[in-house]
């Protein structure tokens, strides 16, 4: 978005129901999981921690997302690459570096699980588990007690397009569609399953998917932050109202490798990332927020050096923290045992 955006453009946020503090609070939370990220890249490859999965690119629509369901109430099934999400529904720079530093204060596992695998019983994010799509169902039977204790939450879930050719996605889609839970499901389409491109994994649109099931489907621009709010928004009303369940596929692109164990200039070029990288969609909201008035240079670099300091203190505890204890090793493993002094996993 340019300047010479019209004026209906402009305030675009406004008309969604977002202030000018809530679209700024939407910007922050995209730079910080940017800045979070390439952070985590950093110490990798130092030798500090030993594994990242990023989530350079994706950051504009999990936060938008986030913004867009009800951050008091709503549960939360992200996948590995969330940072933007969860960053968005409350969780801190401190608890994301416990996590990959695989501290014992670590509120996902207490060290146990690998960094993207979050768990938060406070904010009602639902731990994750490696094989992928695990997550779908377990979001459906979410959905499904708030159907039957008729309470007005919803589970909202997301995973890569080549999750959703798993037999889990499909047996939660029918699931959700045939009792009509209040679950979204959002799948964050970055053109890749690790190095198998999107034209060999799928023959048309996940959102597709959706009407075999008997629910909505819609595709989006996941760079577009203020249109991945209003189609998320849409998707909870729909079902706090008992409508049931809408499938979102938000259009991306992985601007990192899949992994800091990845080589992906072995399946695609240079110039296929660099033609995606400038269509970032944080740039271009930070663009829009400055042809609104409400945002500039010098608050930019406010901003910057402020998620530097946080992030900077974050990793200084984070490293410093102490490992969990060896005989901790048999917390969580029988009833009755040790797990109450797990604190928040």
């Amino acid at each position: 978005m340019t300047g010479t955006s019209s004026a209906s453009q402009k305030v675009r946020h406004l008309e969604l129901g977002l202030s000018d503090e809530q679209a700024i609070d939407m910007y922050t939370m995209m730079v910080k999981a940017r800045k979070f990220d390439e952070r985590m890249l950093l110490l990798q490859r130092a030798g500090k921690i030993n594994f990242h999965v990023s989530g350079i690119g994706q950051e504009v629509a999990q936060v938008a997302a986030a913004f867009a369901l009800d951050r008091e109430q709503d549960y939360f099934l992200p996948y590995y690459r969330d940072y933007g999400f969860v960053l968005s529904v409350g969780m801190t720079f401190k608890e994301l570096l416990l996590s990959v530093f695989a501290k014992a204060e670590d509120p996902n596992s207490g060290g146990r699980q690998m960094p993207g695998h979050f768990g938060h019983k406070k904010l009602r994010i639902v731990t994750g588990s490696s094989p992928v799509t695990t997550q779908v169902p377990h979001a459906v039977g979410i959905a499904l007690a708030a159907k039957m204790k008729k309470k007005p939450f919803v589970s909202f879930v997301t995973f890569g397009e080549g999750s959703s050719n798993q037999g889990d996605f499909h047996e939660g889609c029918n699931f959700a569609g045939v009792h009509k839970l209040p679950v979204i499901l959002m799948c964050e389409n970055n053109q890749y399953a690790i190095s198998v491109p999107v034209h060999k994994q799928l023959a048309g649109k996940v959102a597709d998917r959706a009407i075999g099931y008997g629910f909505p489907g819609v595709q989006v621009d996941g760079n577009d932050a203020l249109e991945v709010f209003r189609i998320v928004k849409e998707a909870r009303d729909r079902a706090v109202a008992g409508e049931g369940p809408t499938l979102i596929e938000a259009m991306m692109y992985r601007l990192s490798p899949h992994s800091t164990s990845d080589n992906d200039l072995a399946y695609r070029t240079k110039e296929e990332v660099d033609e995606h990288r400038a269509k970032d969609g944080i740039p271009r909201f930070k663009q829009y927020l400055i042809d609104c008035g409400i945002w500039s240079e010098e608050l930019e670099a406010n901003l910057h050096a402020s998620i530097k300091k946080e992030l900077d203190e974050a990793t200084e505890y984070g490293d410093k923290a102490p490992f969990p204890t060896p005989e901790s090793t048999m917390w969580h493993v029988y009833e009755n045992d040790a797990a109450g002094q797990g604190g928040n996993r």
